[in-house]
Parts: structure tokens; C-alpha cells; sequence
């Protein structure tokens, strides 16, 4: 059940997931052990040792080929120290909250400025006013042209999206909207064959189109540098010294375009509709806006955007009085985690001055999200922009869910409001 992709169209399963929880926190699903408990998720991902993210990559489905799991094993989301820090290193300086509040002007500006844009409608889709917030923001630390942007709408709807109809062919982008540099990239985005398949966006092949960018932008960074993460990790020309390889820029510009878009992308409209589900708590915040903070803990907490990750164990283990073997699949369950009644009190309530909130949404250990902070930030600045501009909010359709057992996704969240 847990992991058919048609049951989150209607909501994550968390009853389910508790009761597989009481029954055993580490538990049999399918060909893995799925790992449900707080404790024992964050013991799995702070020991990359025992559980590896080389090994199988990070996806519970493994790669068809040798060659596939060779790609995913380059990306710094599949690897294990050291050659995983050495990349994370290189990119923990763009990523500090010194770097972050520089950008937090501009990332309210932009928020106030999608809010206002709306804001004498009295309506409107949520889940697609929230899409552009990210996609500005990465394309301003990431040195991409502002007219880009909607390259990792497409990509990320296309690899995260891949189990839904609507977001595996999705193209959204006009050559005659963007740069040369795009235009070239999408003179070879795949299209659905006869069937209406399309090829596997977690390949190289699947994703000729952002590979064909991303080459060409890192090429163009190394010659032109200029003051953002692309730039400084790709160094000058002729500086060799501690920068990474074009083939090592691709991966890790796949990881920002996708990664860093889709989470918090889902994130924000997951907010607003927890928000929507609780009157009392959106009330709470719009008269006290000091609980902002927290309210955005809580929506990380009670939504958790990103459902699961996997890993391998490297040899026997025991974990909960499990055995496990080395060589098989163990998949931590963020979704379970963030609603285990032995750290969170009434965990199903959403709850906006929940203190503490020991959320694992950004993951523990080596692999925490490098750009926490940076979404911490913008889903605070969206929250501000409709509390100031809207007021209170209400659902004016029913949302549209991602049919996805990885992302916690809302393809459509219309809202409405007194103009």
C-alpha cells in the first residue's frame, strides 16, 4: 500500500504508517525494510557506513543497468564520504546563513511581488503562484538567466513527477521565450512516443534537454564567471585547484534544478493547505505573526514534502531487534518519522507553537539538506506575503494531488479570499 503511487492522490497513508510503525518499527514492504521510527531513521542516515548511498543510489527502484546506476552513483545525492564531502565542501560556503541573508531582500520581494500580483483577483491557484518563487530564487544563486527559469519547472515535473501523466511530458517552455543558450537545450527535449512514454528522466538519456543546458551553462560559467554558486564551482579557466569537472557541474546542476526546486515547491502550497485544514491555527498566526518561525517548522513537520529515501546496508545489521542483511534495500520514511507519537505529542494535530519540533524533513547526518535555511526563508517570506496581503484565505476547489509515493506533491490548490 505504502508504496502505490495511486494512494497518494488521496493523501499520504499516515494510519497506515503508524500502524506498520506499533507493529514494527523496521518492517518488510515489497523488497525492502522500510524504517518508520524517528530514532531509527536518524540512526540510518547519520552512519553512511552501515547504510549506503553509493551502493544502490538513493531511489527504491533500482536502476535498470549497470550504466544507470553508474549515473546515479556520480550525483553527490548517491555518494558516501569521503567523495561526498569533498563536493559538499565546495558548496557549503554558498549555503551559510551569512550567504542566505543576503538573498532574504530579494526573496521577499519576490514573494510580495507574486502575492500582489493575484491579490485583486480574489482567487486563485496556489500551487502554481508558489512554483515561481524557488525557481526565481535558484535562478538568481545559480547565475541563471531570469528567462530560464521555467527549464527546472519542466525538468524537475518530469524526473520527480515521472509516475503522473500530466508531469512525465511536461513542457511548458517556448523557444521563443528564452535564451540561445535554452533554445539549444530544447531542440533535444525528448517527446512522447507513439504510446505516450517517455523516456527515464532518472537516466542521462531521459534527460538530454538539461544535460545539453547544463554543459553548455557550465562552459559558459568557466569562460564569463560571475558572483553565484555556478560560477564559484567552476572556477576560472585556468584555475584547477579544488573546482569540480563539467562532468561533476552537470550532476551537481541536476541535483539544484531538481532537488532544490521540487521540495520546496511542494512544500509551500502542502503549508498553505495544512494551514486551510486548521482555521483555528491560520487565525492564530494572522493575529500573532511572531509565530511565523514555528508555524513553518510545523508545516515542514505535518506535510514533509520529500516521503522517503533509500539505502544499503553494507553488511549485517540489526536494527529494532531486525536482522538485516548486507546488500539489502533500507528505505527511512520521513513521512512515518515526522509523526512518531514517541517524540511528537499528538502528532496528526498541526500544531503552528509546536515546540520542540525535531523534523527530520531535511534528513540528518552527511546528507542534510544543504539549502534548509535557504527554504526555511522563502517559505517564510511567501507566508508573510499573504498574511499582509491577503488576510484569510479559504479553499475554493478541491486540491489536486501528485500521484507520486516519493514526493508529497499539489498540482492545483485553488484559494480564495475577500478582494
Amino acid at each position: 500500500m505504502i508504496t502505490d503511487p495511486d494512494v497518494y492522490t488521496r493523501g499520504v497513508p499516515y494510519e497506515h504508517l503508524a500502524s506498520l510503525r506499533r507493529e514494527s518499527p523496521v518492517t518488510r514492504v515489497d523488497d525492502f525494510w522500510a524504517v518508520l521510527r524517528h530514532s531509527d531513521v536518524k540512526y540510518v542516515l547519520k552512519n553512511p557506513k552501515l547504510f549506503s548511498s553509493r551502493l544502490g543510489g538513493t531511489q527504491i527502484r533500482d536502476p535498470a543497468t549497470e550504466q544507470d546506476l553508474g549515473y546515479v552513483r556520480r550525483m553527490m545525492l548517491n555518494m558516501d564520504p569521503p567523495e561526498h564531502a569533498r563536493l559538499r565542501g565546495l558548496l557549503t560556503k554558498a549555503f551559510t546563513p551569512r550567504a542566505v541573508g543576503r538573498l532574504t531582500e530579494r526573496i521577499h520581494g519576490w514573494a510580495r511581488k507574486l502575492i500582489t500580483e493575484v491579490a485583486a483577483d480574489g482567487r486563485c491557484d496556489f500551487a502554481a503562484v508558489a512554483a515561481d518563487l524557488p525557481l526565481l530564487t535558484l535562478a538568481e544563486v545559480f547565475g541563471i538567466p531570469e528567462q530560464d527559469r521555467r527549464l527546472m519547472y519542466d525538468w524537475s515535473n518530469r524526473v520527480i513527477g515521472y509516475q503522473d501523466a500530466d508531469y512525465a511530458v511536461s513542457a511548458t517552455v517556448e523557444a521563443g521565450e528564452v535564451t540561445d543558450l535554452a533554445r539549444a537545450a530544447l531542440a533535444v527535449r525528448p517527446v512522447p512516443g507513439p504510446d505516450g512514454s517517455m523516456p527515464d528522466p532518472r537516466t542521462r538519456a531521459g534527460m538530454p534537454d538539461l544535460y545539453a543546458y547544463a554543459t553548455a551553462l557550465g562552459e559558459y560559467k568557466r569562460r564569463h564567471p560571475g558572483d553565484d554558486v555556478m560560477s564559484t564551482l567552476m572556477g576560472h579557466v585556468d584555475d584547477v585547484d579544488g573546482r569540480v569537472s563539467i562532468a561533476e557541474f552537470e550532476n551537481l546542476f541536476w541535483l539544484f534544478s531538481v532537488a532544490g526546486n521540487e521540495t520546496l515547491r511542494n512544500g509551500i502550497p502542502g503549508g498553505m493547505l495544512a494551514l486551510l485544514s486548521h482555521p483555528d491555527q491560520y487565525r492564530r498566526l494572522l493575529a500573532d505573526r511572531s509565530l511565523l518561525p514555528g508555524a513553518v517548522e510545523e508545516m515542514l513537520r505535518w506535510w514533509t514534502p520529500v516521503m522517503h529515501f533509500r539505502r544499503t546496508a553494507t553488511e549485517d545489521v540489526v536494527l529494532s531487534d531486525v536482522d538485516i542483511r548486507a546488500g539489502e534495500k533500507v528505505v527511512v520514511w520521513f513521512s512515518a518519522a515526522n509523526r512518531d507519537e514517541s517524540v511528537f505529542d499528538d502528532p496528526d494535530r498541526f500544531d503552528i507553537g509546536r515546540t520542540p519540533n525535531d523534523h527530520v524533513t531535511f534528513g540528518h547526518g552527511p546528507h542534510f539538506c544543504l539549502g534548509a535555511q535557504l527554504a526555511r526563508v522563502q517559505l517564510r517570506a511567501m507566508f508573510e506575503a499573504v498574511l499582509d496581503l491577503l488576510g484569510e484565505v479559504e479553499l475554493a476547489e478541491e486540491p489536486v494531488r501528485l500521484r507520486s509515493n516519493f514526493q508529497n506533491g499539489l498540482k492545483s490548490l485553488p484559494i480564495r479570499w475577500r478582494r
